[in-house]
């Protein structure tokens, strides 16, 4: 098997992400999925999900990705990441108990695609780094089938699975969840670095579209110093045309004492993003047309309209802009 190393007393340890659990045999890892079973690490999820949902692409958030067309969505259970303020821990938080949850194989999640005449599939809801089996097959025969594939990931992976990983995915919202190693260390039990090197290698040497996603918690990571910083960061490693979108948080699983981040505080650090030199920088899931759309980087003009993950106006043909023909970064269909 791939990506584990053989240890002695039938220990083996796993290498898919940072943590490198060693596992006795019959032990779950930090993750809760991947188990050592005798021989190899057998992923305990594998063909099982929380459920399928036909989503707009937005929603991951992807906007400059096929805009408006539709993705198939699902996750499973457990994270390799221990976030205190996680948005869906009652999924990533939960034991393997596959006797709650929809089997479905592969080929079967390329027949619903294609039955409902979905552009794409996302691994979401929980990260696809520790189902990363069930992931891989899956976009491997999506591929195939012409059908793209979309990764919603913490990027909390190893160097050698994310070559693997990213190479099988035809666009990802990568979690850059803070810009200091103190907050990672703090608030989601993880590492900064392995995330800065995994976003560092998807941008720059795979075709897999990249998009950013920071959700902004007061008082924890929304200081103008660290969002500046994070923007520096993206603009000297990534470039200027990987979008970045800022998201709302709204009390959860152990942060329930902290606020709900107000609109003030995401147009705040979309103004710092710009300021900075990034391109295309949004708000999320605080609907606002003027910080949801995309403008051209030449003319400035309003190149595709949206009031959340609604599209009202569509102002590109071949991903060029209709005012003054300058190419959009992204992925377009028309």
């Amino acid at each position: 098997m791939k990506y584990q190393k053989m240890l002695q007393d039938n220990k083996i340890q796993c290498e898919i992400c940072p943590r490198k659990c060693i596992l006795k045999e019959g032990q779950e890892g930090f993750c809760r999925v991947r188990k050592n079973t005798g021989a190899k690490i057998t992923l305990t999820t594998y063909g099982y999900n929380t459920g399928l949902a036909i989503d707009p692409i937005e929603k991951k958030p992807l906007y400059q990705f096929y805009p408006n067309t539709p993705i198939l969505s699902f996750g499973t259970l457990g994270c390799n990441m221990d976030c205190q303020f996680c948005q869906n821990w009652k999924t990533t938080k939960n034991k393997s108990a596959n006797f709650i949850l929809n089997k479905t194989t592969p080929e079967e999640i390329v027949t619903i695609a294609k039955n409902y005449n979905c552009k794409s599939v996302a691994f979401t809801y929980n990260d696809p780094v520790i189902f990363f089996e069930y992931a891989v097959d899956t976009a491997k025969l999506c591929r195939q089938n012409g059908i793209k594939t979309v990764a919603v990931t913490s990027g909390f992976i190893n160097p050698e699975p994310a070559k693997e990983f990213f190479g099988v995915m035809d666009g990802a919202n990568i979690d850059l969840k803070g810009f200091s190693e103190e907050f990672y260390k703090k608030n989601c039990h993880a590492h900064l670095k392995p995330v800065l090197e995994s976003i560092k290698y998807a941008v720059n040497e795979t075709d897999c579209w990249v998009e950013l996603t920071t959700m902004l918690i007061k008082g924890e990571n929304d200081s103008a110093q660290m969002i500046k910083a994070e923007c520096e960061w993206i603009l000297n490693n990534l470039g200027d045309e990987v979008p970045l979108h800022f998201s709302a948080f709204f009390p959860n699983y152990k942060f329930m004492n902290h606020p709900s981040t107000d609109f003030e505080t995401l147009d705040n650090a979309r103004k710092i993003a710009l300021d900075t030199g990034l391109k295309y920088v949004y708000t999320g899931n605080l609907a606002n047309i003027e910080t949801s759309s995309t403008y051209c980087p030449n003319c400035r003009k309003p190149v595709i309209v949206r009031n959340s993950y609604s599209l009202l106006e569509y102002n590109l043909k071949n991903g060029k802009c209709l005012f003054c023909g300058t190419e959009c970064a992204g992925k377009f269909d028309y």
